[in-house]
């Protein structure tokens, strides 16, 4: 769960000094409402409404769990509480879970299409994030069925092409190593010449960046005859899309990475509607 505090700052975000439309206009009211998918999917952020709307003594009842698919039409949330607080929270909840929902839409969808070619392919996001939206973005992968991936700079070592321009891949390797012996330590490499480097220099993930399938399965083939492939994991990643997926999980690697899982989303569509005729009280 996000912390609450993680949350409130959307809010404070969207009306820093009050919804001064809704003080001007709503009367001091209680009202009922609902919350529905507009679109088919694998559905995320509920939680996270569902706390925000709680926080503001609304009265929530949940129609549906995240990480479960859901037709358009359905009802995912109820509300009963403060209209104020209601519209207040309205369009932070929405933008959660549809950005959410749209995550965990396209992660099952990629965890769906490697799985008919290789069950045990795993598919992982990047640090490819929006700003301020991370670990949102990292919990609707995983609700999606993916891997988050690392969550920030502190997490592993992952040395990439900016870091051996400046250090050689055995010394980068062997200078990460000699630091922790409890840090996995990743590498990305562009040829099956450097995979090879790589995995003779101690590596526990090697990162096949912006290669081709064809060049991808002639890797892990060299990988193979050299008696290294069992010694490291094998992650694909670099514009990795859908139409290739089926083409990389065929190659005998362990895992593909893609930055488009949350660098381009396409938002789950989701509405929140006051119920006419539903009653409105004056709150006590």
């Amino acid at each position: 769960m996000i912390p609450i505090e993680e949350l409130l700052r959307f809010v404070r975000e969207d009306a820093p000094w009050g919804d001064v439309t809704s003080e001007a206009v709503v009367p001091d009211v209680a009202c009922r409402a609902v919350i529905r998918a507009k679109d088919s999917g694998t559905i995320a952020g509920l939680a996270e409404a569902r706390a925000l709307f709680e926080h503001f003594g609304v009265t929530v009842r949940q129609h549906s769990a995240d990480g479960r698919g859901v037709a358009a039409g359905a009802t995912l949330l109820e509300l009963d509480g403060p209209a104020r607080a209601i519209l207040l929270l309205e369009r932070t909840a929405l933008n959660i879970i549809g950005r959410m929902s749209g995550i965990a839409t396209r992660t099952r969808e990629s965890v769906n299409a490697v799985r008919k070619v290789s069950p045990a392919v795993r598919i992982a996001a990047t640090r490819k994030t929006a700003p301020g939206l991370r670990m949102l973005d990292k919990k609707a992968v995983v609700l999606g069925g993916g891997d988050p991936h690392r969550y920030c700079l502190s997490d592993m070592v992952l040395i990439k092409d900016n870091h051996l321009a400046l250090v050689p891949l055995p010394e980068a390797i062997r200078r990460a190593k000699e630091q922790s012996l409890y840090r996995t330590v990743e590498v990305e490499v562009e040829t099956a010449e450097d995979a090879i480097a790589a995995a003779v220099a101690g590596a526990d993930i090697i990162l096949l960046d912006n290669m081709a399938p064809d060049a991808v399965r002639e890797a892990v083939r060299m990988l193979n005859e050299r008696g290294l492939r069992e010694r490291v994991a094998l992650e694909v990643s670099g514009g990795v899309a859908g139409d290739d997926l089926a083409g990389y999980a065929a190659t005998g690697v362990d895992v593909i990475s893609m930055g488009a899982l949350t660098h381009t989303v396409r938002n789950f569509d989701v509405s929140l509607d006051i119920l006419k005729g539903a009653g409105t009280f004056r709150v006590p």
